[in-house]
């Protein structure tokens, strides 16, 4: 039951970011060249909704859709880790023209080169594997 939530979950959000244009491309160049603010407010409206929802879940002690408690990490006080880790998911973006969740989103409107994206996306993510004792986490 599960993976029929998730899927369809996973679904919604690739019509959602398909539609939004927030997987294209052109959007993505445009973000990063400073000359539209499309991805911006994409962005924004993410990032406000995400923080109303974190807060919402703390205040409330909502559980997930199971049944199960939702627990949140202490903070890092460690810039270094965010500067370092965004720097490359920021490059890899601009490079690759697609965060994780849009790559999928492109395979299924087939743009099917993003295979060796996320090929290569998991790659990195192995990479990470085996150095992450040796990061600043």
């Amino acid at each position: 039951m599960r993976t029929i939530i998730y899927l369809f979950i996973g679904i919604l959000f690739g019509i959602t970011m398909y539609k939004s244009e927030a997987a294209s491309w052109f959007r993505i160049y445009e973000m990063f060249n400073l000359d539209a603010f499309h991805m911006y407010g994409i962005i924004g409206s993410a990032l406000i909704l995400g923080i109303l929802t974190v807060q919402s879940i703390k205040r409330f002690k909502i559980k997930s859709f199971f049944g199960e408690d939702i627990s949140f990490c202490p903070k890092n006080k460690s810039i270094a880790r965010y500067l370092i880790g965004g720097t490359i998911f920021g490059l890899g973006w601009a490079l690759a023209g697609a965060c994780p969740g849009p790559m999928f989103t492109l395979i299924g409107a087939g743009f099917l080169p993003m295979f060796v994206v996320i090929l290569f996306a998991l790659i990195g993510t192995y990479i990470y594997g085996l150095l992450r004792n040796k990061l600043p986490h």
